[in-house]
């Protein structure tokens, strides 16, 4: 009776685990048979107990919990990615499609060899075909036969050897292409416009009852997409980030009253900025999209630069390129511009940054010298080759992939939660996102290394007259 009631109490302050759904291709096809993994008679692999992963491998979202705090309901898995003991396709039956969508990124290269060399090594696949120029290659060019010899050298480059370009995205089109040319696997490297893309396809795919297995590998250099713990790219990005920085701050030194001026990637999320910052320490001031900020006034921007320039004589000041969008005055034609993808286009709140920041010394210290030197790396960055762990990084994300694809599963992603390989739902995946918490401890690690105000104006109540006075944090 006691064991019983410590297990309720266990039960009680420990939910049970809640394992997202996969889809599998015998959802729709109950038939299909399945076979023994090819790796099993692999002359590089002696499988051993615990080599493949099961049905009850799975990986929890989220690993910290405060015991004091009610629980949830469940605790949400994913299943563990890796290769399983049966597969569902023939590999001389197997034609599979690669696609690159949208903007470039450290590391696609990579990928793409990977997929070539797991298919064609680990499971000795022969056809497998490139999609040129990102979603609209599936019905207005024809794909390239990839091999192993082709792709030999593809992860020391930079870009992507297979082009890419954005919007594009035809439904029927690139489903009827799949279905004409026979491909039976289809791997999407993109962002989260691209996974969302790829939850269409395979949705189409499931309404035909295409017996098609459909997988994304999520690439955004800006690290936006979530659940997972980061996108392929983004360590190399913020490791090219650093050279920019430091030129910026030899600018500024070097010059009397000098402000380096970086714009880093960052559309909707700050993170590559806040890492270049932590990492760099020669940061005054780091903006990112996910906080407002002001110029003038208490607290705000120039008065602060202002500070710095006296005390040190200089400043570097980094900025992601989508803050202050909402404060960078835009016309009407300009707020409804939208870009290939559907994307609202950004103006460049770097460019604004340097024109107010002249204006500003010319108006408050006329005659004195000032200097602001603008870098914009971004395409620096995007088209550098990856580093050596992203490079690690994206042979994991590939071989993850092609291990899930081959046994049956579909309509994923496969991604590291908590550093453990996983399979998640491209659903899921394409509805995430990856802010910065400003709330946060890394937050305030960042403004704890450069002092900058945090924008937010504060209001202190006084409760005994009943009155309010607006302090600037």
């Amino acid at each position: 009776m006691a064991t019983a009631t410590a297990a309720a109490e266990i039960s009680d302050r420990h939910p049970p685990i809640a394992v997202a759904s996969l889809p599998h291709l015998t959802d729709h096809f109950p038939t299909l048979q399945s076979r023994t993994n090819p790796l099993q008679n692999n002359q590089f692999f002696h499988p051993i107990d615990g080599f493949y992963a099961t049905s009850t491998d799975v990986v929890l979202r989220r690993i910290a919990f405060d015991l004091s705090r009610k629980p949830s309901p469940a605790h949400v898995a994913y299943y563990r990615a890796g290769p399983r003991r049966s597969v569902y396709f023939e590999p001389e039956s197997v034609r599979a499609a690669i696609v690159t969508c949208g903007g470039l990124c450290p590391g696609m290269n990579t990928v793409i060899r990977e997929l070539v060399v797991g298919l064609w090594e680990l499971y000795g696949v022969r056809q497998i075909h490139g999609i040129v120029a990102g979603y609209r290659g599936f019905y207005s060019s024809e794909p390239v036969e990839l091999s192993l010899k082709l792709v030999d050298d593809w992860h020391k480059r930079g870009g992507t050897a297979l082009r890419t370009s954005r919007g594009g995205f035809d439904l029927r089109r690139i489903v009827d292409a799949i279905q004409d040319r026979g491909f039976n696997q289809v791997y999407i490297i993109g962002g989260d416009g691209t996974m969302r893309g790829a939850v269409k396809i395979f949705e189409e795919v499931c309404r035909r009852e295409l017996q098609v297995a459909v997988t994304g590998i999520p690439k955004t250099v800006d690290n936006d997409i979530g659940i997972i713990d980061r996108s392929f790219g983004f360590q190399t990005a913020v490791e090219m980030a650093q050279q920019a920085i430091s030129a910026a701050h030899v600018e500024a030194e070097s010059a009397v009253n000098g402000i380096g001026l970086v714009k880093l990637m960052g559309r909707s999320t700050g993170h590559i900025a806040l890492h270049a910052t932590l990492s760099s320490r020669d940061v005054d001031c780091c903006l990112i999209p996910e906080m407002e900020f002001y110029l003038e006034g208490d607290g705000g921007l120039f008065p602060f630069l202002e500070r710095r320039l006296k005390e040190n004589g200089h400043a570097v000041l980094v900025v992601a390129e989508g803050a202050g969008q909402d404060t960078i005055p835009r016309t009407e034609a300009q707020k409804e511009e939208r870009d290939e993808s559907g994307n609202p286009v950004f103006l460049d709140v770097g460019g604004w940054l340097k024109t107010e920041l002249k204006d500003w010394w010319a108006r408050t210290h006329p005659g004195e010298l000032f200097t602001v030197k603008y870098i914009d790396p971004t395409y620096m960055i995007r088209a550098v080759p990856a580093n050596a762990t992203d490079n690690s990084y994206c042979t994991l994300l590939a071989h993850s992939a092609i291990h899930g694809v081959m046994a049956g599963y579909t309509g994923f992603v496969s991604g590291p939660i908590n550093g453990n390989y996983s399979y998640i739902p491209l659903k899921d995946v394409a509805e995430a996102k990856n802010e910065v918490n400003t709330k946060d401890h890394k937050w305030a690690w960042v403004r704890s290394v450069t002092n900058q105000p945090d924008f937010v104006e504060t209001r202190l109540f006084d409760p005994g007259n009943q009155s309010s006075s607006g302090i600037s944090s």
